[in-house]
């Protein structure tokens, strides 16, 4: 049974988890029109992997280093069945670059509960994200957590709230000096604002439509379970838990928002989502429904391929 074989933390299980990313990416990049047969074409797949992994890590690390879950593997199982999902977002290499350095944010942000080195440790945070600002201009809203982070540890000395400012500027400095250097031109601000767009016609398809409809099912109803259960945690891990669920509803606002639409956003919101999840199956009693919920998420990409 997948659920038991899940319910205690193993290395097994992370190797497994990356063979089955690994099989995954494989043949949605063969099957996909625009993949060239070629070394460049192999070692750029090869590299888009490796963020894939790395994000995998990276999210495994923010769980385990946080206590964002008790001691098992459905974090990582839901992680991979997310995002297999939408099997199309391993074809948007900026988005799902943007999404490493968000992890790579997210980890700082929620660190910030130790209250160490907290300036390094918000100078971090805002210094990922506007990478991915770069990358994917929406990712910009998670500029909001770090300041929610702020407001909810109790943080009121004003250096604090300044240093991502300065992170933000430092890539910003960086940039500019490496298009002089480069003689690259240096487009306006308004060229890297795109406009918001409700225009969800991009995203008709069965596969969408399926995997829209299994996240936001999902989403919706472990919610109520996780609200309920943070009254539960301890005061020093409870902010952590409001930190995640603000991070979820920020990439579900990225997915609205965004204009040209393709599906790869909801890479954002795999993360959040899988750490809410997991923390709803470890609450079910029922072994029987908690096997239910893992085998809709390993069905339903099947069931999109044949409709």
């Amino acid at each position: 049974m997948i659920a038991k074989f899940f319910s205690k933390a193993k290395p097994i299980h992370f190797v497994i988890i990356v063979l089955a990313l690994l099989i995954v990416f494989v043949s949605t990049v063969i099957l996909s029109s625009g993949y060239e047969v070629s070394l460049s074409g192999f070692l750029k797949q090869m590299l888009l992997f490796v963020v894939c992994f790395f994000s995998l890590f990276i999210f495994d690390f923010l769980i385990g280093k946080n206590n964002l879950t008790k001691k098992n593997s459905y974090h990582l199982l839901l992680f991979c069945l997310l995002i297999i999902q939408i099997p199309q977002a391993f074809l948007e290499y900026q988005v799902l670059i943007a999404n490493l350095f968000i992890l790579f944010a997210l980890r700082r942000i929620i660190s910030i509960r130790s209250k160490k080195y907290l300036k390094k440790k918000l100078f971090d945070a805002a210094f990922w994200i506007t990478l991915a600002t770069l990358l994917s201009f929406w990712a910009s809203l998670f500029y909001i957590l770090i300041f929610a982070a702020l407001f909810i540890y109790k943080i009121s000395d004003v250096k604090n709230w300044i240093v991502p400012f300065l992170g933000i500027l430092t890539v910003f400095i960086i940039g500019f000096s490496l298009a002089l250097v480069l003689n690259q031109p240096i487009m306006p601000i308004g060229y890297y604002v795109p406009e918001i767009s409700f225009d969800f016609s991009t995203l008709n398809s069965n596969q969408i439509i399926i995997a829209a409809t299994v996240y936001f099912t999902y989403f919706l109803w472990s919610l109520l379970f996780y609200l309920k259960n943070l009254k539960s945690k301890s005061k020093n891990y409870k902010a952590s838990y409001i930190l995640i669920l603000i991070a979820a509803f920020i990439a579900l606002a990225i997915i609205i928002l965004k204009p040209n639409k393709s599906g790869a956003d909801f890479l954002f919101l795999i993360a959040p989502l899988s750490i809410i999840v997991a923390n709803y199956i470890e609450l079910i009693k029922e072994k029987w429904f908690r096997e239910v919920l893992i085998w809709i998420l390993i069905i339903a990409p099947f069931v999109s391929l044949m409709l």
